[in-house]
């Protein structure tokens, strides 16, 4: 909303200072401060009125070190990470981005699930909270979404060079222009490929190119599934699952800059996606919703974000990930969501394998997800999470580098 306040002042009264709101650089920039500010500031409210309300999550006995401390935290501090992303977003980005809106629905969806879920977990004293179910419906409904605007929405395109032989009038001489044409496509980036562009049609070419729509579709769902399940997961230690969110988000925000760029675009020889430079401004308020939210999340948690926030966060991650086309990155970037979500599956596939062939379940691992795998090892909690956090960081640099490492 700022934006086309200053945008209407500079052209309409050449407001000093007004044209500065045309950079994306300086409105990603205030996205930060005002998402810092709101989770700093209203957080602590937010948590003393949580705490009033008891809306606390019953902490199941696990015989891990400092389960009993947890007891009592309140939860449902997700609310105050969709708050600081959606309100710097509406004051600092382009609305009418198609890319913009599809992330503010992704977020209130994603968080209305969580939201459910865990207000029959507290209020309706069911431990279960939200049928498994009924998650995966809302997972592919907002698959269905993205997906359907991403395939058909005509504002989503691939700018593409093009050479263009052009005959001078007069005479006889024929000389070659640039031509950038916009272009409908399904094509993804491969990482570490030179030649690193798939397009899903010819995945499903034999099946005739009516069937291309709904291959894409299915691949979201999936995607959108998949990440927002894994970062629910690892939402399991203080300060976990938002610290890796932020890390994420960093390296989603270079990569979106990067690709809204012609100039960037072109030098790295990767895919120029117009109008994906407006999610550097969402990317920020994320961030700056993540580290803030640290600031009473970091061991010892003075709030949990719970479902509320562990299911936006990875559904915002995914669509944003698509939104750039860069969803085959997701298993490099997202590796600790990956490695989580995989060591519940090995476990229990190991379990009822091992209990059907021998009459007795064998573990892989002491505890999963694999951050409790650590804390039966007596691997202090702190210590797991920043740990967690340095092969975060590893994995944001080595997908940065597919940029060149092609």
């Amino acid at each position: 909303m700022l934006y086309y306040l200053f945008d209407y002042l500079d052209k309409n009264f050449d407001l000093l200072g007004a044209g500065v709101f045309k950079y994306i650089s300086f409105r990603s920039g205030g996205a930060v401060i005002v998402s810092l500010l709101i989770t700093v500031f209203f957080g602590k409210q937010l948590i003393e009125i949580l705490r009033k309300k008891q809306v606390s999550e019953s902490v199941r006995d696990l015989g891990l070190e400092g389960e009993i401390n947890k007891r009592g935290t309140p939860t449902m501090g997700g609310i105050i990470i969709i708050a600081a992303i959606l309100i710097p977003t509406l004051l600092f980005a382009k609305l009418d981005n198609v890319y913009v809106l599809l992330l503010l629905i992704s977020t209130l969806w994603m968080g209305a699930i969580g939201f459910l879920d865990d207000y029959i977990k507290i209020f309706k004293k069911n431990k279960e909270g939200l049928a498994g179910r009924f998650k995966i419906i809302g997972q592919i409904g907002l698959g269905l979404i993205v997906g359907l605007t991403l395939y058909f929405n005509d504002n989503v395109v691939v700018r593409e060079f093009k050479e263009k032989q052009v005959v001078v009038q007069g005479l006889n001489v024929e000389e070659t222009l640039p031509e950038f044409v916009d272009v409908k496509s399904t094509k993804t980036t491969i990482p570490f490929l030179k030649d690193n562009e798939l397009d899903y049609e010819i995945l499903v070419s034999f099946l005739g190119k009516d069937f291309t729509w709904i291959f894409y579709v299915l691949v979201v769902i999936f995607i959108v599934t998949a990440v927002s399940n894994g970062a629910n997961i690892t939402d399991g230690l203080d300060g976990l699952a938002a610290g890796t969110t932020a890390i994420i988000a960093v390296t989603l925000a270079a990569l979106a800059y990067v690709s809204g760029r012609f100039d960037f675009s072109s030098y790295l020889n990767i895919m120029y996606i117009p109008n994906t430079g407006e999610l550097v401004i969402f990317c920020a308020a994320l961030v700056g919703a993540c580290i803030g939210f640290l600031w009473y999340n970091a061991f010892p948690a003075q709030v949990f974000m719970g479902d509320t926030g562990s299911l936006s966060l990875g559904g915002i991650i995914a669509v944003l990930a698509l939104t750039i086309r860069k969803e085959l990155l997701i298993p490099l970037l997202c590796g600790i969501f990956l490695i989580e979500n995989l060591s519940v599956v090995i476990q229990v596939f190991w379990f009822k394998y091992t209990k059907k062939k021998y009459g007795e379940g064998r573990r892989v691992f002491l505890m999963s997800p694999l951050h409790h795998h650590y804390q039966k090892k007596n691997i202090p909690e702190p210590k797991i999470v920043t740990r967690f956090w340095i092969v975060g960081i590893l994995l944001a640099i080595m997908s940065l580098a597919t940029l060149k490492l092609r």
